[in-house]
């Protein structure tokens, strides 16, 4: 029984090596402090990233989650991508913004209900609060 154990966890660290990482762990690497916005008149909650998140921007950056849909259920090219599903998403008031990212695709994704792997160069925003802080550019879904 050792053996196949042995075999059985050697064969899980190796997958594990070479499985693309998730990098929703490193998007939640980010904290907020409160700034007056001119053109809103108010205070508003403006994103501080970490060191680690903005060594990875400009970089490709591999994502697990849902398609969240701006204009129907069809293939879009420009989308809302979420770590969570529809019901529980930030839009849901479910989860925090650092949950849900803007994308750009390189062609159109086809909607899926369902979780899916997506792959990109990401992009920080902190200064334009009618976009996302986080944006994927050049999206492509991963089989």
């Amino acid at each position: 029984m050792k053996g196949y154990l042995l075999i059985f966890w050697i064969f899980s660290i190796n997958l594990n090596l070479q499985a693309p990482t998730n990098s929703w762990v490193q998007l939640a690497k980010v904290s907020y402090k409160k700034a007056y916005d001119e053109l809103l008149g108010i205070s508003v909650d403006k994103p501080i990233f970490s060191t680690e998140l903005k060594k990875l921007e400009g970089k490709k950056i591999r994502l697990r989650g849902y398609i969240i849909p701006t204009d129907g259920f069809k293939s879009h090219k420009e989308f809302v991508f979420s770590a969570f599903p529809y019901s529980s998403c930030f839009f849901c008031g479910q989860a925090g913004p650092e949950t849900v990212v803007e994308v750009s695709a390189a062609k159109a994704i086809e909607f899926s209900a369902d979780v899916i792997e997506l792959e990109g160069i990401l992009k920080l925003n902190s200064s334009d609060i009618n976009r996302l802080m986080y944006q994927i550019s050049d999206a492509v879904r991963v089989q």
